[in-house]
């Protein structure tokens, strides 16, 4: 027994139910399958800390409409789902939580203890997310849902770090590094915004040893570093300085004396062309340093505070101490001048607080080796970008890319597999926790007590969740992945890492193409944000628009590589589009006889016209889909199922379904039915609710897949027999004359019961007599009489043109012809305007000679369709 499409459609009501008994019956599951290709996409993870946001739903409504649109397609598609420790986030929320809860930081629960929060925590809200996508349609594997801590990925990590340590590519050293005083860890260089800011530029008198009354003037931006100053550096070419090279000068305020040496690193044409050496808190200062033996002085602390040692200015935060060593300079005559000085400062991805760059030791990766074969993969477009303009973006980073910092001073992630002894300070590296220190046995050892930056774990996400480093059957089917769909904002962070940690560890690259979209914008262009209050809550639209209309209002306009503006008023207009569709189907089936859903041998020409306006569709979407045009694809099967379907196909089939004829009645049943289950599973990725319970209640054709769910049926195929280009021809000519008299009449306000007699000159007049019923019924005529090209029409007359014929009605008691002549000569002097710039622009050679042949001939053709036009709405005023 069929189900009957109740009057109103109501996604609160559908979806949740449709989502229930996908997932119920295993529609989302990833099976291993020899004979078929396997599709699989693994999830950008979320933060545990996540709530759904626009990006999240646009980024999970992309990757949906790919793994169903494949999953379609027959691929054994498998879309792996997770979510992302996140160690700073996590760790500051939960550590916030402590402190307005209970007045407790993490040390005074003890490492163990807090840890035990942040699972409790990850527990309670680390599902939230999931529910949430869930919401969305998401049709993943839930069933390998992996997290970047579970044992699993745990294994990867070790597995990766000890093996990089074996091979010399992870080392602990010395460094300069980005210091985020705020969340209190090492950042690496990719998690560091830079921000122009308005700064100063002091100028400090540095007298020189031994010599009274000289001085060298520095010029610096950060005066609360001098404390740790350990020299001097000129160029080796500056003949103002030459004399003093080797020579002392003094600190001021500190009294030390340092030396001055002359290094290339010095510009001799910036400042006074003398600069400051502070090692412990200057990259490149760090590196004259090497050279010269310079003293390595840290004077701030991991909280940005003075270091003791230093008087007054210790325990003080490093901008108050700026403005202290700043008075005592000027008081103590060392401050020559203040200059205002704009500069990019380095701030926290996280916290937005000023980065501050500290020498410390951690632990890096080497990354020149393995930027190589990660650039040779995209270089050898092994790995393709969309839009491809990314590459270079990519290949730009990684040529430039400097040794990543992977240790981070938190608590929660992955522990550094690191063990320092405290008898001999070796250090031992292991898989497995060990018991003594591998060189002398001591029982004493103790392991590192820093964790992995958050993407070390997420660079080997690909692989790690589907088994690797074991040899699982998953890995061999699924690996390498297929697409990675993501924003643009971190193909530094992840994207990059994920290569060439996968190229490193699977001696492949870790999937064919990756999928760039933009930003989910306000309606105004500014980026969504919690400071400007402009989020929108994809649930809350869901709630009110079904969640299909969000999708849909995500994805059309939406072209790869670029940020979208997000219109809330468009999710009306696709809600629209649900009821358009929601209607239409209950249309057919109140008007349903048939069990069964086949094509009848026997076609109308109506029939042939929309059987080949799919043909079309099937093409141009499926042709969309694989260039990753999702925008364009849903707007091709928008235009099919509004205008083509429902406003045209429909209207025209409503003679037959209500008329006498039974076999015309259930031929134009079966053609609706054909064409509508095709164009459901057409927009199914995009709209999987609605689709899926308008199918349920449909009859179908044979060969319809197991458990007849819409989600697992075959994709469409264009079918060569179903191509009718001369029907389809002669059906857009009296549609077109339709729709010219359905216009002439509205714009005199003639209502459709005042039926008219339609006069038609054509040359085409078979074509015509084919579409009488058509035109008597959709243009309101009471009969139609065709004449000979040329004929003049009757006097008093009112008349429209398209391009293959002329119509004329005599409705002069209708309306005012004086009115209706002022109406036509505004449209003649409209296009004879447009025929006059066309013509200009043909006569031009820079266009006709530059422009694409096929684009010059589109215009030569509108040009040919404008004089036919022009010289039709001529003749007409003249017989006016």
């Amino acid at each position: 027994m069929r189900k009957e499409l109740p009057k109103v459609y109501e996604p609160q009501e559908v979806e949740s139910r449709i989502y229930e008994t996908w997932e119920k019956n295993g529609c989302f599951k990833g099976h291993r399958d020899r004979s078929r290709k396997p599709f699989t996409i693994v999830m950008p993870p979320p933060n545990v800390t996540g709530q759904l946001h626009m990006g999240h739903a646009m980024d999970s409504t992309l990757q949906d409409i790919l793994i169903r649109f494949k999953r379609m397609q027959g691929y054994a598609a498998l879309w792996v789902p997770g979510t992302d420790h996140a160690g700073i986030a996590t760790q500051i929320k939960v550590e916030e939580e402590l402190r307005t809860k209970e007045g407790l930081t993490r040390y005074d629960l003890g490492r163990e203890k807090f840890l035990e929060r942040v699972w409790d925590w990850k527990r309670q809200y680390g599902g939230r997310i999931v529910q949430q996508q869930k919401k969305l349609g998401a049709s993943c594997d839930w069933d390998r849902a992996r997290f970047t801590m579970d044992e699993g990925c745990s294994k990867a990590v070790r597995e990766t770090f000890c093996e990089l340590y074996e091979k010399g590519l992870i080392y602990k050293g010395s460094r300069i590094i980005n210091w985020c005083p705020h969340c209190v860890t090492a950042l690496s260089d990719a998690e560091v915004e830079y921000q122009d800011k308005p700064g100063s530029f002091w100028h400090i008198r540095y007298p020189i040893a031994g010599e009274e009354g000289r001085y060298v003037i520095v010029a610096t931006t950060r005066p609360e570093t001098m404390l740790g100053d350990t020299g001097v550096a000129v160029h080796p070419d500056d003949e103002r300085y030459k004399d003093i090279v080797g020579k002392k000068c003094i600190l001021p305020l500190v009294g030390r004396e340092m030396p001055i040496v002359a290094d290339d690193y010095v510009d001799m044409e910036f400042g006074t062309g003398c600069v400051k050496m502070t090692p412990a808190h200057d990259p490149n200062d760090f590196e004259v340093g090497l050279r010269h033996n310079l003293e390595t002085i840290r004077v701030l602390d991991d909280n940005g505070k003075v270091v003791e040692g230093y008087g007054k200015y210790s325990g003080m935060d490093r901008y108050e101490a700026r403005k202290a060593i700043v008075a005592d300079l000027e008081e103590q005559g060392y401050l020559v001048k203040v200059e205002p000085h704009q500069h990019n400062v380095g701030t926290c991805y996280r916290c937005h607080n000023d980065v501050e760059p500290i020498i410390s030791a951690q632990w890096f990766v080497k990354m020149k080796p393995l930027a190589e074969a990660a650039i040779k993969v995209v270089e050898d477009g092994e790995v393709k970008f969309v839009p491809d303009r990314f590459a270079k973006t990519y290949l730009n980073w990684m040529e430039n890319v400097h040794d990543w910092c992977i240790s981070r001073q938190l608590w929660w992630g992955h522990q550094i597999p690191v063990w320092y002894c405290a008898d001999c300070g070796h250090m031992t590296v292991s898989r497995t926790d060990p018991t003594e220190c591998e060189a002398c046995h001591s029982k004493n050892i103790e392991r590192d007590p820093d964790v992995l930056d958050t993407w070390f774990s997420s660079a080997l996400w690909p692989f790690s969740t589907l088994g690797w480093p074991e040899k699982t059957e998953d890995l061999d089917y699924f690996y390498p992945t297929d697409v990675l769909v993501t924003g643009y904002d971190i193909i530094f962070f992840w994207v990059a890492r994920m290569i060439f940690s996968a190229c490193e560890q699977t001696k492949k690259p870790p999937f064919h193409t990756v999928f760039i979209h933009g930003l989910v914008r306000d309606d105004k262009g500014r980026k969504m944000s919690k400071s400007l209050g402009n989020g929108i809550d994809p649930l809350e639209i869901a709630e009110k628009y079904g969640a299909d209309a969000l999708r849909f209002n995500l994805i059309t306009g939406n072209s790869p590589g670029n940020d979208m503006r997000f219109y809330t008023e468009r999710c009306e207009a696709m809600r629209n589009f649900a009821n358009k569709i929601w209607n239409a189907s209950r249309f057919l089936m109140m008007n349903l006889t048939i069990d069964k859903c086949e094509l009848p041998e026997k076609l109308e020409l109506e029939d042939k016209w929309i059987l080949s306006k799919l043909n079309r569709a099937i093409r141009e979407i499926t042709e969309n889909m694989d260039r990753y045009e999702l925008g364009v694809a849903a707007q091709k099967i928008y235009d099919f199922i509004w205008d083509d379907y429902c406003d045209w196909y429909i209207e025209l089939t409503k003679t037959r379904l209500q008329g006498e004829d039974e076999d015309s009645k259930v031929r134009a049943q079966q053609v609706l039915c054909h064409v509508l289950t095709q164009m459901l599973k057409l927009l199914h990725p995009f709209m999987p609710f609605i689709t899926e319970e308008i199918w349920q209640a449909l009859p179908h054709e044979d060969g319809v897949a197991e458990g007849g769910f819409l989600m697992l049926q075959s994709w469409p195929v264009a079918r060569e027999a179903l191509d009718f280009p001369e029907e389809e021809k002669a059906m857009e000519l009296i549609m077109d004359l339709i729709r010219a008299v359905r216009t002439r009449r509205s714009e005199m306000n003639v209502p459709p019961s005042k039926k008219a007699r339609l006069t038609v000159a054509t040359a085409e007049e078979d074509t015509f007599r084919l579409g009488e019923a058509f035109l008597k019924k959709l243009a309101y005529a009471s009969e139609v009489d065709f004449v000979p090209v040329g004929t003049a029409p009757e006097a008093g007359s009112v008349t429209v043109v398209t391009h293959a014929a002329q119509a004329s009605m005599p409705m002069a008691e209708l309306v005012d012809l004086e009115k209706e002549k002022a109406r036509m000569e505004k449209e003649l002097k409209k296009n004879s305007a447009e025929l006059q710039k066309l013509e200009t622009k043909l006569q031009n050679p820079g266009f006709v000679n530059k422009a694409p042949e096929h684009v010059v001939k589109a215009e030569q053709e509108r040009a040919v369709q404008l004089r036919a036009l022009v010289a039709k709405l001529e003749e007409q005023l003249q017989g006016m």
